[in-house]
Order: C-alpha cells, then sequence, then structure tokens
C-alpha cells in the first residue's frame, strides 16, 4: 500500500474542528450542545446581500478575472479609501476567503525554510497554512496576565535570524480579543525597516472594537509602502462566513505580481461570493450599529460571568467576539473532550476550543480555553452554566 507523504502527515489538524466527532456523538443522545468552540456568528446575513442571491439573473455562472472582478475591486477600493486606506483596484486581488490571502501572500514573500514571527497565541491555521508554504513560524508568546498585549520589541529582536522575513499580526486579534494600539504598530514598523522585512496583517475583525478603542490598519504606517500586506474578508464583517471571498490588499506591485501567478492557477475566486460581496458593500450603517450594540452586550455579559466562576480568568477583550480563558484544569484538551463525552447539565453541555492548539510553543495553553461569543445571551447563559457545573464535578480540577 503506498505510504501518504510527510507534508500530509505534518499537516497540523485543527483544534476548533478535531472535537466534531464527540460533539456530533453528544447530539446523537440527545444532549444540546452549545458552540462557543467556532466563529460562525449567529448574526442575519445583510439583506442587500440575501436579496442579490434571490435575484441573480445570470445566465451563466462565469470565470471572473483571475485577481478578481473588476467592478468588485474598484468598490472595495473606493470602501477602503473612505476608511483612510489609499489604495487603487490594481492593489487589491481578490481571494477565496482571507485563508488564501493568507497563503497568496506566504507564497508570494517567502521562500521554503524562510521564517515567520508571530505573536502566539495566534489563528491555528496560520500553522497550516505555514506548513503548506514551507515557511518556520517563529512564535513569540503574549500573557493571559496583560490580556494578551504585544510583547516587547526586544523579544522580536531575539528572534529575528538572517531566515526571518516577515512579522505577522491579527488586529483585533483571534483568539485573544487584544487590539494593537498604533503605539504597537508603530513599533513593528520600525523593527521592519530596521529588519526589511514584510508586516502581514491580518484586518478581518477591524469593525468589531469596544470601549471606545478604534482600529488602526497597518496600510496607513508611513514608510511601509513596499512592506505591508494586509488581509480582509466578508466572512465576520457581514456574517457571510459560506461567502468564501477574501482581499489580498498591498501596494507593492512584485507582491501582487506573484500572488497573481497563484490566482491564475487557481483560475478565479468564487464568482457568486464577489456578486454578493459586492451587494454587501450597501449595507447600511444601521447594521453595523445593531451587530456592534449585539458583540458589546454578548462581551460584557459573557465575561463578566465567566469571571464569577471559582478558578476561572477571563480578560475583556477589546476587539472580534474571541477571549482566551484560564481554567482550573488538569489539561484542557482532555477536558474539552470530557465535557462532550461524559458531561451534561440537565441535557445540556458546552463545546469550547482548547487553547493548546493556538500555541506554537509546545506545553502552552494547556490551562486555557478559547470561547467565540457568538451565540445570543440567553444561550451564552445557559453555556456559562454548564462550564461552571461541570468545573464542579471535573475529576482533573485542580
Amino acid at each position: 500500500m503506498p505510504t501518504i507523504s510527510q507534508r500530509g502527515l505534518k499537516m497540523p489538524a485543527s483544534p476548533i474542528r478535531k472535537l466534531v466527532p464527540f460533539a456530533e456523538a453528544a447530539k446523537k443522545k440527545g444532549v444540546k450542545v452549545y458552540h462557543l468552540n467556532i466563529g460562525q456568528p449567529d448574526i442575519k446575513t445583510p439583506e442587500v446581500a440575501i436579496e442579490t442571491i434571490r435575484n441573480y439573473d445570470g445566465k451563466v455562472i462565469e470565470y471572473s478575472h483571475s485577481a478578481g472582478n473588476e467592478s468588485y475591486r474598484k468598490a472595495l477600493a473606493a470602501t477602503y479609501t473612505r476608511q483612510g486606506i489609499e489604495v487603487d483596484e490594481n492593489q487589491i486581488l481578490i481571494t477565496t476567503g482571507g485563508s488564501e490571502a493568507i497563503m497568496f501572500a506566504m507564497f508570494s514573500c517567502m521562500n521554503p525554510g524562510d521564517e515567520i514571527i508571530i505573536p502566539e497565541p495566534f489563528y491555528t491555521n496560520y500553522n497550516a497554512f505555514a506548513q503548506t508554504a514551507g515557511v518556520v513560524v517563529k512564535p513569540i508568546t503574549s500573557s493571559i496576565k496583560d490580556g494578551f498585549a504585544l510583547p516587547p520589541i526586544s523579544e522580536f529582536e531575539k528572534s529575528i535570524t538572517p531566515n526571518t522575513k516577515a512579522i505577522m499580526v491579527c488586529n483585533p486579534n483571534n483568539p485573544t480579543g487584544y487590539l494593537y494600539s498604533v503605539e504597537e504598530l508603530k513599533q513593528l514598523r520600525e523593527l521592519v525597516l530596521k529588519h526589511d522585512l514584510y508586516l502581514i496583517a491580518d484586518e478581518v475583525y477591524r469593525e468589531f472594537c469596544y470601549g471606545g478603542n478604534e482600529h488602526f490598519s497597518v496600510m496607513k504606517l508611513e514608510g511601509l509602502e513596499q512592506h505591508a500586506i494586509m488581509v480582509d474578508s466578508v466572512s465576520k464583517r457581514y456574517s457571510e462566513c459560506g461567502v468564501r471571498i477574501g482581499a489580498l490588499v498591498t501596494r507593492n506591485k512584485e507582491i501582487l505580481q506573484a500572488a497573481l501567478k497563484y490566482a491564475q492557477a487557481r483560475l478565479s475566486p468564487p464568482s457568486l461570493g464577489q456578486v454578493v460581496g459586492e451587494a454587501s458593500l450597501k449595507t447600511p450603517a444601521s447594521y453595523f450599529t445593531e451587530v456592534y450594540d449585539e458583540y458589546i452586550a454578548r462581551r460584557d455579559f459573557v465575561i463578566d460571568e465567566l469571571n464569577k466562576i471559582p478558578g476561572v480568568f477571563a480578560p475583556k477583550p477589546k476587539g472580534a467576539f474571541y477571549a482566551i480563558i484560564s481554567l482550573p484544569v488538569d489539561d484542557s484538551d482532555t477536558f474539552c473532550q470530557w465535557l462532550l463525552e461524559e458531561f451534561s447539565y440537565e441535557k445540556q453541555t458546552v463545546m469550547l476550543a482548547p487553547a493548546s492548539g493556538f500555541y506554537a510553543t509546545p506545553g502552552l495553553g494547556k490551562h486555557e480555553a478559547r470561547i467565540a461569543y457568538v451565540l445570543k445571551i440567553e444561550d451564552l447563559r445557559n453555556a456559562v452554566k454548564c462550564l461552571e457545573e461541570a468545573l464542579k464535578v471535573y475529576p482533573g480540577r485542580i
């Protein structure tokens, strides 16, 4: 029998989805599972997008341009410009979700064996993308004690080697909910210029900033015209995860030329997805106000309630809709599986994402888990109650 590739063997499994079989088994036993493990909002997609799908009258669903429909890129560029990010349609490449934009960025900027520095914990699929590109992730550890703020620049300096090619941040951050300040980003700018690196910023959650804090794009940092790459997506902004439309945005022509070759190899991004994405740019401001208010309410409720549970610590996120929380358990991987396999409270349980999968450094995240507060408050209340009751009886509590 032929053997599987080493590349396939080394490809990391998703810690967000690896517990799905246990959740499915729990549901078959009649247990209701509250999914706090994945960033799938229950927020309604904008009506303008839904109406566009209903009224689509194309006779043939064709390939688009490999870079994406020009009309969409022009409309997107105009939207960015209104937000203070001055780009044109030729500086935007439409991708199959933000995931493909990240992979295209890695493929275009780095050779196999090159290194990319990423503050951890980070979105687990960054590891998968790096593995696909043959890129080595060098993690810089942030701490729950200060809400996962950017680690000192001196720690970045220590990790830079002749093979270092890029630094990557997610802002606001998945999985921590931390929002990097202008001052922190300016520190990264100086480091990037000093060592002639790329700065890749995953900014797909930029509308979700709380407590008077505002998002600042790396595309606004002066002097990084040839260094900055922004990744974007419609998935969370418009609650359109299944549309699978993202964007790679940069003023560096060589990156765009290289990325376009990969885009041509996969032919085109989803044609219908682009139609929906372009229509979504007309979403009224009232939609975002309503969504913002809802997430603020969810965040405040779930963080306050979690911190009432003995032994649990949950820093308050400044952005996105995630939080890494500390749990009084021996091993969060074991605990999260136990919640689904062996525990239920009034025929209910909760599904969390073990935090170990969001760290690249072995052994970290053992007592932490990520939650996504993407459910309505009533469901969050029941989920927190399940967690509280589970911690009372979990045999591996510490």
